[in-house]
């Protein structure tokens, strides 16, 4: 790869992984912070206990760490995947839409693809010429 499109597909991925980091610390610090509505619909709407939200927060928070982390971002993006796995899991069991975990972490993978150039290598999209 050339490198400004390295440097395109470095700054694609850092752009793509940004959204999902953002959306789940977002995710994380309303769960640790157990204010009275999230903990209304973690144990009204979602059926979970009041004190599953900070271990599920901290969870979150430690995939994201290591996703966030270069050399352990494989590990990581493999991590939130399992996790937002979970969380289509919990939306179509209360009948919700769950579309929003499916995106995020198609966006988890593409934002690592882009820049993580042994991945590239790992998994081409096209033929070597």
């Amino acid at each position: 790869m050339s490198g400004s499109t390295g440097k395109a597909a470095l700054w694609g991925g850092r752009v793509a992984s940004a959204l999902p980091v953002l959306a789940l610390v977002m995710s994380a610090a309303m769960k640790l912070s157990h204010a009275p509505q999230i903990v209304e619909q973690f144990t009204g709407k979602l059926g979970y206990t009041e004190g599953s939200l900070t271990g599920i927060g901290i969870l979150e928070l430690a995939c994201v760490i290591a996703y966030i982390v270069p050399r352990t971002a494989v590990l990581g993006a493999i991590l939130l995947t399992g996790y937002l796995g979970g969380a289509v899991a919990t939306h179509v069991r209360i009948g919700e839409p769950f579309v929003a975990p499916i995106v995020l972490g198609v966006l988890v993978w593409v934002g690592l693809f882009l820049r993580d150039e042994r991945l590239r290598a790992l998994v081409p999209l096209r033929q070597q010429s």
